[in-house]
């Protein structure tokens, strides 16, 4: 765990807001195809007086019993050997309605392929494409049905999408903008819009948007959370704490945006204020709350400031703390570690490892304890246990060759250290292993 430096800001910023946001628009693909089953007069194929006989019949049954208006579709269609363009249509929406896309997919393309302008067609062959998230092969649909003339805001904006999906971005924000223009209140195309301006760093933008759906949607956390990432990433930290203190202040805050908050505090040295915002963590998500909590405390004591550790650790007590405290009683133990309070830790270790007897960090953080109690061959025990187990081998190995250089065990120690490097190489172990050689051959 890297405590002192790293910060302690989980941000989700640019690179995953716009990803956060990019949701599938909700809409109900079914009823837009069923919507598409009246004729548009001298602008589509037309279909036999057989099949439209047919189809008048049927017409209600194919939003409200598709399976029996597909069994009479599918029985004239055993009598004729090429159904018209028109009922090809009428044979895609059926199928469709009935989960049988191959189906529909290839009337719907035998529909387009006898009649190339037939608008809607081709935008229902996009709507399934996108459905079923073949978004590559939903795009050319949807602009085709453009090119006929289509100006619906729900075609623009799902080709929007499709070509957002697809990584071509200006084309996209293009789709967007006509849909917005047909459709202003549409969230889906907002969110998309928004999720363009945040990948393209239009960060002006997309702060008008998101302030503008967090007005339409104040409930949803999405936003607020989006729009605290956006000031982040302009270094707008006080702007962001703000925000996100208004929306824990009105109630919409969830677990995500609490912990955002108290991240922010935690990052400008508000200790009072992080602690408060953690402790409330605790009641909606425990696990989230004690595993905040105890980073906190570590980072506090990484960086010395003991008193306020203690002060953050306070708000966890044993009984509450799940995995059966390990991790309180680590934590504890480091804290009174760093108080040289080494009696106190040790008695938290060896409580810790009757839960957890292999534990390697809490093993070496009790030969640590031993060590400052001048009680090496305990020490020795606990880091040579430690060693066994191959998490906590490479610290146990340093550890080890400290104490055999302390008894001028050289070549021992020599062993340990290039345990260590083989797990781990670095420059200043590398080093201290050339000194200990040197020792070793004047040793010998």
């Amino acid at each position: 765990m890297k405590l002192p430096k790293a910060p302690i800001l989980a941000l989700l910023l640019v690179a995953c807001a716009g990803s956060a946001l990019a949701e599938q628009p909700k809409l109900d693909p079914k009823r837009i195809i069923n919507e598409s089953n009246s004729f548009l007069k001298e602008r589509e194929p037309e279909m036999t007086e057989e099949e439209y006989a047919l189809y008048q019949k049927v017409v209600t049954m194919l939003s409200t019993n598709p399976d029996f208006a597909l069994k009479l579709l599918e029985a004239m269609m055993s009598d004729k050997e090429q159904p018209s363009p028109a009922f090809r249509f009428i044979l895609g929406n059926a199928y469709y309605a009935a989960g049988m896309n191959d189906k529909s997919e290839a009337n719907y393309r035998g529909a387009v392929a006898a009649y190339p302008s037939f608008l809607r067609a081709w935008v229902n062959l996009g709507i399934l494409y996108y459905s079923t998230g073949r978004f590559a092969d939903a795009v050319p649909c949807f602009s085709k049905a453009v090119v006929l003339g289509d100006r619906d805001a729900t075609t623009f904006g799902l080709l929007g999408f499709c070509l957002q999906k697809q990584g071509d971005l200006v084309s996209a924000e293009m789709a967007y903008m006509q849909a917005l223009s047909g459709d202003p209140s549409n969230v889906d195309w907002k969110e998309g819009l928004l999720g363009i301006c945040i990948d393209g760093k239009q960060l002006t933008r997309a702060e008008s948007l998101v302030k503008n759906l967090i007005k339409e949607r104040p409930n949803d956390t999405r936003y607020w959370l989006t729009y605290a990432n956006i000031l982040l990433s302009e270094g707008r930290k006080l702007d962001a704490t703000v925000l996100l203190e208004t929306a824990a202040g009105t109630g919409v805050a969830n677990v995500e945006v609490l912990t955002t908050l108290g991240d922010l505090y935690a990052e400008q040295n508000l200790v009072p204020e992080a602690a408060d915002i953690y402790r409330k963590v605790l009641t909606p998500s425990p696990e989230i709350g004690e595993k905040k909590l105890l980073h906190y405390t570590e980072v506090l004591i990484a960086a010395g400031r003991l008193g306020d550790a203690e002060r953050v650790l306070g708000y966890l007590r044993q009984e509450d703390a799940s995995q059966g405290g390990v991790e309180l009683r680590r934590t504890r133990a480091d804290l009174l570690a760093a108080q040289g309070k080494w009696p106190e830790a040790r008695r938290e270790i060896e409580e810790l490892l009757r839960a957890a007897p292999m534990d390697g960090r809490a093993l070496v953080s009790l030969g640590r304890a031993y060590n400052a109690e001048d009680d090496v061959p305990r020490a020795t025990l606990a880091f040579e246990a430690a060693y066994r187990i191959p998490a906590s081998t490479y610290v146990a190995s340093l550890e080890l060759a400290n104490i055999e250089i302390k008894n001028r065990h050289y070549a021992k120690s020599v062993e340990y250290l290039q345990k260590a490097l083989s797990i781990e190489k670095t420059d200043a172990v590398q080093d201290f292993l050339v000194r200990v050689k040197t020792l070793s051959a004047k040793d010998g």
